[in-house]
C-alpha cells in the first residue's frame, strides 16, 4: 500500500474534501492523509530532485577539502559537505513517506532520469568559488527554501526547518571567505571578483524559469507547496544581494542593475535562459562528471549496503528467536 493514498480508508469525495480543508486552513497534510495523485507526484518529483541536488552538490566543494588554504578552512568545508549529505538523507526520508523507495530515487539519479539543480554542473576552478557558492548559491537556496518550512506537506516542511538553519551557516561561511579575499592582496580581490562574475547569473537562475515559462508553479502555489513564484523569489534575492555586495566591495556583473524608486525594488537585466536550458539538457561544464562520480560512488558502496542489510536481517532474526523463546 502506498503511504498517503490509503485505498479504502475514505472514498475519493470525502478524501478530497478533507484535503482541500487542510490546504484552505493552512494546515499540514500528513503521510496518512488522503491526497490527490497529482499532489503526491508533484511532491515526489520536487523533494527527490531537492535531495539529488544536495547529494550532487557535495562534489563541487568536496574536491577543495584537501586544497583549502588552512586547517580551519578544511574543517569548515568538511563540515559543510557533511551537512549537505545530511540534507539529502532528510529529504529522501521525506520523499519515502509518499511511497517512493530510496533505491528507486537513486536509480533515477544515476541513470539521468531525474533532474537536480543545474547550478552544480558548473566547475569550481578557484578557492574563491567556495566563497561564491556559499554567498550566492546557498544564499539563493535560503531565499527559496525558507518559505518551504511552511509547505503544506508535513514531512517536507519539518525537514526544511533544520536544513535552512544549516544553510544559513553555509551562506555566512561563503560571505566570510569572499570578505577575507576582498581584504587581501590585489590578486585575491581579482580572484573573488572573477568568481562572483561567473556565479551571479547561474545563481539567479536557480529559482527556475520566468513565471510565464513555468506552468507547474501556479499549481504548486495553489497547493501551498510553494509560497512564492519563481520571479518573486528571484526579486527578493537580488534585493538582498545588493547591500551585501556593497559590504563585500564586489561588483555584481549586471549593467542594468539599479534601484527603482517606484517599484521599491532593484531592476536587473535579462538572464540567458538558453544557457539554463542547455545545462538542464546535459550540456553543462560538468554534467557528465557529476553523474559519473555519483554512479561510481553508488556502485562502489554496494558492499556496504549489502553488509548493512545482512546485519539488519541477522538482528531481526535474533529478535524473532528471542520472542519465540519467551
Amino acid at each position: 500500500m502506498t503511504p498517503g493514498i490509503r485505498p479504502g480508508a475514505v472514498d475519493d469525495a470525502a478524501g478530497e474534501e478533507r484535503f482541500l480543508e487542510l490546504i484552505t486552513s493552512d494546515s499540514r497534510v500528513e503521510p496518512t492523509d488522503w491526497m490527490p495523485e497529482a499532489y503526491r507526484k508533484t511532491l515526489v518529483r520536487q523533494i527527490s530532485q531537492h535531495a539529488h541536488s544536495e547529494i550532487i552538490g557535495m562534489q563541487p566543494e568536496g574536491n577543495w577539502i584537501t586544497r583549502a588554504p588552512s586547517l580551519k578552512r578544511k574543517a569548515i568545508l568538511m563540515a559543510k559537505v557533511q551537512d549537505e549529505a545530511g540534507h539529502g538523507l532528510y529529504l529522501y526520508s521525506a520523499a519515502q513517506t509518499l511511497g517512493t523507495d530510496r533505491d528507486t530515487m537513486f536509480e533515477q539519479l544515476i541513470t539521468g532520469a531525474a533532474k537536480y539543480s543545474s547550478i552544480f554542473n558548473y566547475l569550481t576552478p578557484t578557492w574563491a568559488d567556495m566563497g561564491s557558492i556559499g554567498w550566492l548559491v546557498d544564499g539563493a537556496a535560503i531565499c527559496n527554501q525558507v518559505p518551504l518550512c511552511r509547505a503544506s506537506y508535513g514531512p517536507y516542511a519539518r525537514a526544511m526547518v533544520r536544513i535552512c538553519k544549516e544553510e544559513s551557516f553555509h551562506q555566512r561561511q561563503g560571505f566570510e571567505i569572499l570578505l577575507a579575499l576582498m581584504n587581501g592582496s590585489e590578486s585575491q580581490r581579482a580572484m573573488a571578483q572573477e568568481s562572483v562574475n561567473r556565479w551571479y547569473a547561474p545563481a539567479l537562475m536557480m529559482f527556475g524559469p520566468p513565471d510565464a515559462d513555468s506552468p507547474n508553479s501556479r499549481q504548486s502555489m495553489d497547493w501551498k507547496i510553494k509560497r512564492f513564484s519563481n520571479d518573486e523569489l528571484r526579486q527578493r534575492f537580488v534585493d538582498m544581494l545588493v547591500p551585501q555586495a556593497e559590504a563585500l566591495g564586489v561588483t555584481l556583473p549586471d549593467p542594468d542593475l539599479k534601484w527603482n524608486e517606484e517599484r521599491g525594488h532593484y531592476d536587473f537585466g535579462e538572464l540567458d535562459w538558453s544557457e539554463f536550458y542547455d545545462v538542464l539538457k546535459g550540456n553543462g561544464q560538468a554534467n557528465a562528471v557529476r553523474l559519473n562520480t555519483r554512479r561510481a560512488a553508488h556502485e562502489g558502496g554496494a558492499w556496504v549496503r549489502e553488509a548493512a542489510r545482512a546485519y539488519a536481517d541477522k538482528q531481526a532474526a535474533a529478535a524473532a528467536d528471542l520472542e519465540l523463546a519467551s
